[in-house]
């Protein structure tokens, strides 16, 4: 079930920082109480394949979402314990040295569980005469735009071998800023600098009439 247009999940979870500091981080607070958009990007597991390429996409662009007051956090299932030994493998041996925003921890998988996002299921096991989860119990990737008032605006999950397009989140960040600030909404394909269009059939039809 989609959870756009609802406040996001009001838990706190382990994390790390870059640093190697423990820390316990809302994901909603940061949102509402730092007056910030937050990007929560979940992705499998540490020492990995397309994990990394994501990682460093993210920090590659951080101060592009800090130009649009957005903070950036990383989420898996790993523990910090394992979060900081990938943060200390360098970026040609596939590690994220480097990485600067923090790290969620959620091995307890309260958060993950509450969104949805776990690939697992019960099925029922006829040797064992009863239902045994099946799945990897990590998470897919999963990603979060979330307000300044910690309703989420966007969410998408993608399977595990899809790695994400990071300049299409900085995009839907323009766009939903130029809802809250213009009051106009944003057609498709719109980026930052585009006409956008107010919320009636003749806007539509003048829109429509010039592309």
């Amino acid at each position: 079930m989609s959870l756009v247009g609802k406040k996001f999940p009001n838990i706190t979870v382990d994390a790390i920082s870059e640093m190697g500091d423990n820390l316990r981080i809302n994901v909603l607070e940061e949102a509402t109480e730092n007056n910030q958009k937050v990007l929560l990007f979940w992705y499998p597991k540490d020492f990995t394949f397309v994990c990394p390429t994501e990682l460093h996409a993210f920090q590659a662009a951080l101060g592009e979402f800090k130009k649009r007051n957005t903070i950036v956090i990383g989420a898996s299932c790993d523990t910090n314990e394992v979060h900081f030994a990938w943060l200390n493998t360098p970026k040609n041996n596939g590690g994220i040295e480097g990485v600067t925003y923090p790290i969620l921890a959620d091995t307890t998988r309260n958060l993950s569980a509450e969104l949805g996002i776990l690939d697992i299921e019960m099925e029922y096991d006829e040797a064992f005469d009863g239902e045994l989860l099946v799945g990897s119990n990590v998470t897919y990737r999963a990603t979060y735009l979330i307000d300044e008032d910690g309703k989420i605006f966007h969410e998408s999950v993608n399977d595990m071998p899809l790695g994400r397009n990071v300049n299409e989140y900085l995009r839907l960040i323009d766009a939903y800023t130029h809802v809250q600030t213009k009051g106009e909404v944003c057609p498709a394909n719109w980026e930052e600098g585009k006409d956008a269009m107010s919320a009636d059939r003749k806007s539509t039809a003048e829109y429509l009439s010039l592309n």
